[in-house]
């Protein structure tokens, strides 16, 4: 049975309308016709960005993909100062922290993470001017000083936690918790590696230890194990690579045969995924025999260019370790490994083995910054003049900065996330600039405000990935190193 017209809704009845029909057909015709052009001239709204999965093969899981976009970088150095690093004995020059030393600060906290605050304290290092931008830089670092024109400071970065252990698991994974992946790993997952006989990943160790939160550092999270860091220095090599007790011949012979035997299972089960990736680690391995103990032989690098790093100076055993890290790093970048993290400091031990300057931080700090300060110059000069700075991007970064006022009673900085300084330099970044600003005392960002999600999200895009589109799916959930978070820092891109 019909309806009749009187049934109908309003809507319904115009749509039984010869004039109206037609009326609306040609706004209709129009507004296909209007869609169209502007869909050749490239102005429609771009639809809503979803996640861009990598495609891996568990056989080659470290196979190079491509990025996002057209990247600026294709390989990473992160410089990883634990212990937080002070701000205002380095980079963030406070003249007014000079002028009120000693004093109360106005409004300041009574207590912070480790106990009452004491007054405001001037640097216990001078600054100067330096290079043709004039940035004030401290004497504490004169090696790296003589760099201020290359670098880009970002002064105004946040933290979420307080705590080594938590803010150095936001740094290196976005998350305070445990079990998030690193960024060397999302990096690896994301692009694979231009090396397919070292690690996409490696992580460099300091010769004192490793960093408070340890693997958590170069962990793979809940990605796949192929994309965790593999840790090694120049003093210490691979664990395990070698079997102890057994000639290279039968270990050849050893290795040759599992090898068929595995390839015989796997063309059986040819879905297997998990097998092939066991196959491509073991086969890894195989190769890092070779590949690791000649990367790792530093005898063949020029005298003039161990001394200008400083791997030769016998008076600091610990400095001259650290700067064969540093020629590591730079020959791992050489043969193409993707990322690679290069640790300064070990964990907390009151200060001794890192920058957690509490107590005696003008002694301890006289130590750590010869360590760090020439083998670091060094090796962005290094990777300068052999043109490898032109592909690589070199970021220099630490868990949170430092109180401006001493601890009652000591002679050192309590913890202070809420304001402090990493920098970038090379492929991709802007020269000789300082972007966001901390109060006149150092105690807190102000002005273009970046929580670590926009350092990372920058350091993501200089390597062509959209850190929003960079996804894993656990739980339930499409994860990401900027969890929902994170903007580019677009004032330090070139």
């Amino acid at each position: 049975m019909n309806p009749s017209p009187e049934s109908l809704s309003w809507h319904g009845r115009g749509l039984l309308d010869r004039r109206s029909f037609l009326s609306g057909s040609a706004q209709a015709l129009s507004s296909i016709a209007l869609a169209g052009l502007l869909d050749r001239d490239r102005l429609l709204a771009s639809p809503a960005p979803g996640p861009l999965i990598p495609t891996i093969d568990p056989a080659h899981p470290n196979a190079p993909r491509p990025s996002h976009f057209r990247p600026r970088a294709k390989n990473v150095i992160v410089v990883f100062c634990a212990g937080a690093v002070s701000q205002l004995e380095t980079w963030d020059y406070k003249p007014e922290l000079i002028r009120f030393d000693g004093k109360p600060m106005p409004g300041g906290p009574a207590v912070t993470f480790q106990g009452p605050a004491g007054e405001l304290a001037r640097p216990r290092y001078a600054f100067r001017r330096r290079g043709e931008t004039g940035k004030w830089v401290s004497d504490l670092i004169p090696h790296l000083a003589e760099l201020t024109d290359d670098l880009a400071f970002v002064h105004s970065l946040t933290s979420k936690s307080n705590t080594h252990g938590p803010a150095e698991n936001f740094l290196s994974t976005g998350f305070v918790l445990d079990g998030f992946p690193s960024l060397g790993s999302w990096v690896t997952y994301a692009l694979g590696s231009e090396s397919q006989d070292l690690p996409a990943f490696v992580s460099i160790p300091d010769p004192r230890g490793v960093p408070q939160n340890g693997s958590n550092n170069w962990g793979p999270g809940f990605l796949p194990a192929a994309f965790q860091g593999t840790p090694f220095s120049a003093q210490e090599p691979v664990r395990h690579l070698s079997a102890v007790g057994v000639s290279p011949e039968t270990d050849q012979a050893s290795r040759s045969l599992l090898q068929s035997m595995n390839r015989r299972h796997l063309q059986q089960h040819p879905g297997d995924g998990r097998l092939a990736a066991r196959i491509a680690s073991y086969e890894l391995a195989a190769r890092m025999q070779l590949s690791v103990p000649e990367i790792g032989d530093l005898s063949t690098e020029p005298a003039h260019l161990l001394r200008s790093y400083g791997a030769s100076d016998s008076s600091n055993p610990i400095k001259a370790s650290f700067a064969r890290n540093c020629i590591l790093a730079r020959r791992l970048i050489e043969r193409g490994v993707r990322f690679v993290q290069l640790f300064n400091g070990a964990y907390a031990s009151g200060g001794e083995l890192n920058w957690d300057g509490h107590n005696k931080l003008k002694e301890q700090y006289d130590r750590h910054a010869a360590i760090l300060d020439q083998p670091v110059a060094a090796l962005i000069r290094d990777l300068r003049q052999r043109g490898l700075l032109e592909d690589t991007l070199v970021v220099w970064c630490t868990e949170f900065g430092r109180m401006p006022f001493f601890q009652k009673g000591a002679q050192g900085r309590d913890h202070n996330p809420d304001g402090f300084t990493c920098w970038m330099t090379g492929a991709g970044v802007k020269r000789g600039v300082s972007h966001g600003i901390t109060d006149s005392l150092g105690r807190q960002a102000v002005s273009q405000i970046h929580p670590l999600y926009d350092f990372n999200a920058t350091i993501l895009h200089l390597l062509g990935i959209d850190h929003q589109r960079l996804t894993y799916e656990h739980n339930g959930v499409q994860r990401r190193l900027t969890n929902v978070e994170g903007e580019v820092i677009q004032e330090i891109l070139a």
